[in-house]
C-alpha cells in the first residue's frame, strides 16, 4: 500500500492517445530543491520523427510556448531556463527551435516553501512538420521534490546560452508602426540571431545580420500592440547570437 501511495504522488507522462500529433511523450520531470530554495523541474517533450517545436523567440512565423501555472496554487513565479535553440530552415524561412527532444528547465518559486507543487500546468505551443499547428497540453505539476537531481535537467541547464560580457550598442529609428533597432557587438559573424523585449505582445522581425568594422550587427523591427513608435527601454533589449560554437546572450544595450 505504501508503494502505491508513493506512486500516486509521481507525475506520469501523458498517454499517447492524449497527445496532439507530433508528440510522443510529454511530462514534467521530477523536481529538486535548489540552493536558493526554489524548485527546479523541466518540461520533457519527445517529438515524433521530423517534427519540431519552438524556442521562446522563434522568429516571425513561430509559435513560442506559453505556460499557465494558475492551476498550481503553490506557484508564485515560474522562470524557464532555455537551452540553446537550433536554426531551422524551412521553405525559405528561418525559425529557432528544437527537434527530437526538448528538456526545458523551469524554476518555480513556491508560495509556501516546503509544500509540494501540485495541480496542473496548461501549455500552448507550436508543433511543426510540413506546416505548423498550435497544440494544447495540460500536465500534472511535479509534486514533492526528489532527493536527487535528474541529470537531464543538469545537462539542459548547462546548454543554455553563455552570458555575454561585451558592451552592445544600439541605434533606434522610428518606423511607421514601431521601431527599427540595430544592435552592434564585437565578435565573429554568427549563424543566426534573436532580438527580444520582455513584452509577449511585441512582434519582432527576423534580425538581419551584418558587419560594421569589427562588430557584428543585427537589425530587427519591433511592432507593439499600438502599431506606433514607442520609447525603447534599452536595458530590456536582449540579443542572442547563435553559432556553431554555441550561443551568447547579451542583456541591455547602450545608445550609439
Amino acid at each position: 500500500m505504501l508503494s502505491a501511495g508513493l506512486a500516486a504522488l509521481v507525475p506520469l507522462p501523458l498517454a499517447a492517445a492524449d497527445l496532439p500529433p507530433g508528440l510522443e511523450q510529454a511530462e514534467l520531470l521530477p523536481a529538486h530543491l535548489t540552493a536558493d530554495g526554489t524548485v527546479m523541474t523541466a518540461l520533457h517533450l519527445d517529438l515524433a520523427p521530423d517534427w519540431k517545436t519552438y524556442w521562446r523567440s522563434p522568429g516571425e512565423t513561430g509559435l513560442p510556448p506559453v505556460f499557465d501555472w494558475s492551476g498550481a496554487p503553490n506557484v508564485t513565479r515560474a522562470v524557464a531556463h532555455w537551452p540553446q535553440p537550433e536554426v531551422i530552415e524551412s521553405d525559405g524561412s528561418r525559425t529557432l527551435g528544437y527537434h527530437d527532444q526538448l528538456i526545458l528547465p523551469i524554476e518555480l518559486t513556491p508560495a509556501t516553501p516546503g509544500q509540494p507543487i501540485e495541480g496542473k500546468v496548461a501549455i500552448d505551443l507550436g508543433l511543426c512538420l510540413n506546416i505548423c499547428v498550435p497544440a494544447h497540453l495540460e500536465l500534472s505539476a511535479p509534486g514533492p521534490v526528489s532527493a536527487g537531481v535528474d541529470p537531464r535537467i543538469t545537462a539542459a541547464l548547462a546548454s543554455a546560452p553563455a552570458e555575454g560580457t561585451a558592451t552592445v550598442t544600439c541605434t533606434v529609428t522610428e518606423i511607421e508602426d514601431g521601431l527599427r533597432v540595430t544592435a552592434a557587438v564585437p565578435g565573429s559573424p554568427p549563424e543566426a540571431a534573436a532580438m527580444e523585449l520582455d513584452a509577449p505582445d511585441m512582434w519582432v522581425s527576423q534580425p538581419e545580420l551584418g558587419r560594421d568594422g569589427a562588430a557584428v550587427t543585427a537589425t530587427a523591427d519591433f511592432v507593439g500592440p499600438s502599431g506606433k513608435p514607442f520609447a525603447l527601454d534599452h536595458a530590456a533589449l536582449r540579443l542572442t547570437l547563435i553559432g556553431d560554437g554555441g550561443a551568447v546572450e547579451y542583456q541591455g544595450c547602450t545608445p550609439a
